[in-house]
């Protein structure tokens, strides 16, 4: 690699040509970077003690060696964007100048029209693409190509180059502008001018490192160079066309970090390690480097990226042609449910290979947006559901597919637990779901139950019965008693005194009988909410308690719990019950007081939450939730703890834990800790249950 301090223009002006290749993202500047370089250019034209201005750094692959002659191209792997914005303001000056009288079309040496063109924008003795000095991938190229020569690109094609293009073309409009500042200014840009040698440098760390600052690409532009970059060109374009610009399309319009999204669940699924959303590139190259070493290719890892990815826009992003199945993934979407994707990615993937038919996918997921729902609703806390869900695929049987998911879903246990019918209808009754963050949805299923021609609950705004103005007329105060604040306090936020109306104004804090016998009021409601509401003739607690009831068995009805004859749960279990190792098999755990302590760290590991297993193999105790927690292997001197959580995570005061994260070693975890009789209990007990915080995303 050769870095040296360059003239931009003499750069430009050397280069046969620079292409940007297809796996790096379009140009993107927006206005305010065009109107930062445009300053420093004008500042740098108009002050003499500024001999030069530094831009950044250009990293190009250069042409081979040995083909100096040829019109092989050099490749720009950083840098694209202020080379092409320079080229823009070029060709924005060569079209201005070409307005102006003939005698001032060279307002400082080096910089008439034909020059410019000549030395910086073209090859003047090539034909066709080759002409060009940049070429720019995807959309860009096209427009650029067509503004050197002095054409408006088509109104239809979304690019900055375009717009950017216009906006220096304004700024040349000014008649007070002096084009020879401009002129003298582009002559002192400056660059880094990094040149690496093909088949000597490793063009992939390079960028690495260049992204580290300036305008941070996102994971999805760094996996794109990372699968694209060391591939031969046709290769590339191949790989690109065929696999990767589909795909990218089906994201198109989302999120910009939608993507990312996608590989976090992706890895999940290939690995059974959850990234964090800032590790997903490291994860992701991991995961590649791991299939390289099988003999796998890059092709076959893209093309399989592709194939997951069309699934999960499938479901996440609307893009499902089977209506029934578009309903149910709209519903996981209304419920924030993305923590779901790497388990029922695995069964969009079984029902595309005829495992599962359409019915029985349909069927799993909506067990899967019950379970999430009913939590909600009785406000247990999210925080595990991204482990529950990455390793559910681990649970499924697949010559017993519905009976097995079910039999998981049942199997789940304290915080994991699926609420029960009246656990569920208890938490629907009694709690706030006024200020519930799935209201909307709640309310639209309940509404649209058994509907054919289905209602829009967005033309309707939430009515409390019961009305929420603290100074409750005279009527009210009759109707609810004489603790009638306490009433109000109560049930007001609640689903028996919820409902849905589009005369919200009209309501206002009016009696019930108003409300009632109003036009449009609730005798007049086309609404299966307001069923029976028209024939009561007063509004109490009775009436709200009552309503509940209905629509909370209504709820019930919809959100279903799976249900299993105790037959066959008690052949799932048996499948997955202890192996038939027992504390006999460990030797080293049968002596009087080591089985005491022993016994006493089982008992003190499992009481940290009911969840926790214990299981016996055959060189370890494992404890575990989803993941695991600790395992214990015994030795003759100690129990050697294997505790899964980064030593750099853990808080150990005393340095009792050793990282052997990069060694061979019994257990799942990266930290060992070691326990005998005369350690201190208390301490390593506190060191477990960090781990099984940290496995419960508590960290």
């Amino acid at each position: 690699m050769k870095a040296v301090d360059s003239n931009l223009l003499t750069l430009l002006k050397a280069s046969n040509q620079f292409i940007v290749p297809i796996y790096q993202r379009v140009y993107s500047w927006q206005e305010s970077e065009c109107e930062q370089l445009w300053a420093d250019i004008l500042r740098a034209g108009t002050n003499h003690e500024i001999g030069a201005h530094f831009t950044g750094s250009i990293v190009y692959v250069a042409k081979r060696k040995g083909t100096n002659t040829s019109a092989e191209p050099d490749l720009i792997i950083d840098g694209q964007q202020r080379v092409t914005t320079v080229v823009l303001i070029l060709a924005a000056l060569v079209a201005r100048l070409k307005t102006m009288p003939e005698e001032s079309r060279e307002p400082q040496d080096g910089f008439s029209p034909k020059k410019i063109r000549n030395r910086y924008l073209l090859n003047d003795d090539e034909e066709a693409e080759r002409q060009f000095k940049l070429i720019l991938s995807q959309n860009d190229k096209d427009a650029l190509i067509s503004l050197i020569n002095g054409v408006v690109p088509s109104s239809d094609v979304n690019t900055r180059v375009a717009s950017n293009y216009a906006y220096f073309q304004r700024k040349f409009e000014n008649p007070n502008l002096d084009l020879s500042k401009v002129c003298m200014g582009l002559s002192k840009l400056v660059v880094v001018d990094v040149k690496l040698e093909r088949g000597i440098d490793n063009p992939q760390l390079v960028f690495e490192a260049m992204n580290s600052t300036g305008k941070r690409l996102s994971q999805a532009d760094l996996i794109r160079n990372y699968v694209l970059m060391d591939l031969p060109p046709k290769e590339q374009a191949d790989l690109y066309s065929a696999y990767w610009r589909p795909m990218e399309l089906e994201f198109a319009g989302a999120d910009e970090h939608e993507f990312d999204r996608f590989v976090r669940h992706y890895l999940t699924i290939k690995t059974g390690e959850i990234p964090r959303l800032d590790d997903i590139y490291d994860g992701f190259k991991d995961h590649a480097a791991a299939l390289m070493s099988r003999g796998e290719s890059i092709e076959s890892l893209v093309v399989d990226l592709r194939q997951f990815a069309k699934r999960y826009c499938a479901m996440a992003l609307d893009k499902e042609t089977d209506p029934r199945l578009q309903r149910a993934f709209k519903a996981l979407d209304q419920i924030k449910a993305d923590v779901v994707y790497p388990f029922l990615l695995e069964a969009y993937t079984d029902y595309e290979l005829a495992i599962l038919e359409r019915d029985e996918l349909l069927e799993i997921v909506e067990m899967v947006t019950s379970y999430v729902f009913r939590r909600a609703v009785c406000r247990i806390p999210t925080n595990s559901l991204n482990k529950t869900f990455a390793g559910f695929g681990a649970a499924v049987q697949k010559d017993m597919y519905i009976e097995s998911v079910k039999a998981h879903f049942l199997g789940l246990t304290s915080y994991r637990s699926f609420p029960t019918d009246a656990e569920f209808r208890s938490a629907l009754i009694t709690t706030d779901l006024y200020n519930f963050r799935r209201r909307s949805y709640f309310l639209r299923r309940l509404e649209n139950h058994g509907r054919k021609e289905r209602v829009t609950i967005e033309d309707y705004t939430i009515e409390h019965i019961l009305p929420q103005n603290e100074h409750l007329s005279q009527e009210w105060q009759e109707a609810l008693g004489h603790e009638w604040q306490e009433v109000q306090r109560k049930y007001l936020h609640t689903l028996g005194n919820l409902t849905l109306t589009g005369y919200n104004s009209e309501y206002s804090d009016n009696s019930f009988v108003i409300k009632r016998d109003m036009e449009g009021g609730f005798k007049d409601s086309p609404l299966r909410l307001n069923k029976g509401l028209g024939q009561l003739e007063t509004w109490n607690v009775a009436a709200i308690e009552k309503r509940a009831a209905r629509l909370a068995d209504d709820a019930v009805a919809i959100w279903q719990r799976p249900e299993l004859p105790d037959g066959v749960i008690s052949q799932f279990e048996q499948r997955h019950s202890d192996s038939v190792f027992s504390i006999e098999d460990h030797p080293n755990l049968l002596p009087p007081k080591r089985r005491d302590l022993f016994e006493r760290f089982s008992a003190e590991t499992q009481a940290l939450d009911p969840g926790i297993t214990r299981r016996f193999l055959r060189r370890y105790v494992a404890f575990k939730t989803e993941n695991s927690v600790v395992d214990v292997v015994p030795q003759k001197a100690r129990m050697l703890l294997s505790v899964n959580i980064p030593l750099e995570v853990l808080n150990d005061e005393r340095g009792l834990a050793v990282d052997v994260s990069d060694k061979g070693h019994w257990g799942n975890g990266p930290t060992e800790v070691s326990l005998n009789e005369e350690t201190d209990f208390k301490y390593v007990m506190g060191l477990v249950r960090q781990a099984f915080e940290f496995q419960m995303g508590e960290y």
